[in-house]
């Protein structure tokens, strides 16, 4: 079938990208659905740092690619040995699928999905090869999705299923952003309740470890991010108090669950310095791989205190999905107050300016 997508031609290209144009919209071709693959009308698609980071080549990936991972859509049509979904029914899309077979998958969400990883670093879906093209030219999938686009074929395993209840944009954010600061304090933090919650950045992911702390009933739920506007919307969101980082360092203050949301060695090295003795620093960020950090490990024996990486929020989306849902319809995970604009397909690389400049929490590209 005939789609239209984004596809990013070239990494690396000069700002601002609203210029250079390193994504263009496309007319391209999709196969069907293979075996245990779901063909998905996409709804609506959140713009995500996974995606910058491909763009601006913090993380290489073959090209061209159809970006786009965090979204959610209505089943179109079914592949064959799909027997537990229907035809109509809203997914929520993630991206990260797990074989269920693999050392990664045993541990539940700790350590991602060997062959799910593999797929993603080469542009593939977990049954193996692309289901795009572009005349005679074959095109990448971003991370198992490629949900820039009116539709995308899929893995069984790339979706969970959400009620009718929950809006399309709603549940888009779901499997990306609180996924993976949700799961931050979900599976990484241990109990919260009563204990202080720092956040340092504010962004889609940083915002919704902020909503699940304060929905978990931490005790001071702080946010820290250089941009007064997200500040603001933090203390929307529930955070108790708020610091620019110059005032964090300045202050001195310290918590017992620092997570960092940023993916910058300066902000890891900020998380590790404010975490209190006995604490936990959580670190969800994606930096550069070759960005390196210098922290004192005499200062984590004196203190008795742990750093923990979280990809993914170290979530199992078929497990974790379901919470954020029942914590979304009791009204505890106001996910929508996330969502800072809307913004159509054709102006996605000055969307992408906006998200490197961090002026936005989640733009959302809507398709109905």
């Amino acid at each position: 079938m005939k789609i239209r997508g984004a596809v990013l031609e070239e990494i690396g290209r000069p700002r601002p990208y609203a210029a250079s144009a390193p994504i263009s919209i496309a007319e391209l071709d999709l196969e069907e659905p293979r075996a245990d693959e779901i063909l998905v009308r996409i709804e609506a698609a959140g713009l995500c740092h996974s995606d910058l980071s491909v763009v601006d080549g913090n993380r290489v990936r073959p090209v061209p690619m159809l970006l786009g991972h965090e979204a959610a859509g209505r089943i179109a049509a079914l592949g064959d040995g799909v027997d537990d979904l229907t035809i109509g029914q809203r997914v929520v899309m993630t991206f990260l699928p797990r074989c269920g077979e693999c050392e990664g998958c045993a541990t539940e969400g700790k350590i991602p999905c060997a062959a799910g990883s593999k797929a993603n670093n080469e542009g593939t879906l977990l049954g193996g090869g692309s289901r795009l093209r572009r005349g005679d030219d074959l095109v990448r999938h971003h991370l198992g999705v490629s949900a820039f686009a009116t539709h995308a074929v899929v893995s069984r395993r790339s979706v969970v299923p959400v009620g009718d209840d929950v809006p399309a944009d709603v549940a888009a954010v779901l499997g990306c952003a609180v996924v993976t600061g949700g799961g931050a304090v979900l599976n990484e933090a241990g109990p919260v309740q009563g204990r202080a919650v720092m956040v340092i950045g504010l962004g889609g992911v940083g915002m919704a470890a902020i909503l699940t702390a304060v929905s978990r009933g931490a005790g001071e739920v702080i946010g820290v991010d250089s941009v007064p506007e997200k500040l603001e919307v933090a203390r929307e969101l529930g955070a108790t108090s708020v610091y620019t980082p110059a005032e964090l360092e300045e202050s001195g203050l310290r918590a017992p669950i620092v997570i960092e949301a940023v993916g910058s060695v300066r902000a890891f090295e900020s998380a590790v310095r404010a975490t209190a003795p006995g604490g936990k620093t959580i670190t969800v960020g994606l930096p550069s791989p070759d960005a390196l950090s210098s922290i004192s490990p005499l200062a984590l024996v004196a203190e008795s205190r742990t750093i923990s990486g979280s990809y993914l929020g170290s979530a199992v989306p078929s497990r974790d999905i379901p919470i954020y849902e029942e914590l979304w319809r009791s009204g505890k995970l106001p996910v929508e107050k996330l969502i800072s604009s809307r913004i159509a397909l054709d102006d996605i690389n000055r969307g992408m300016d906006e998200l490197a400049d961090g002026n936005a929490i989640r733009q959302i590209i809507s398709f109905d």
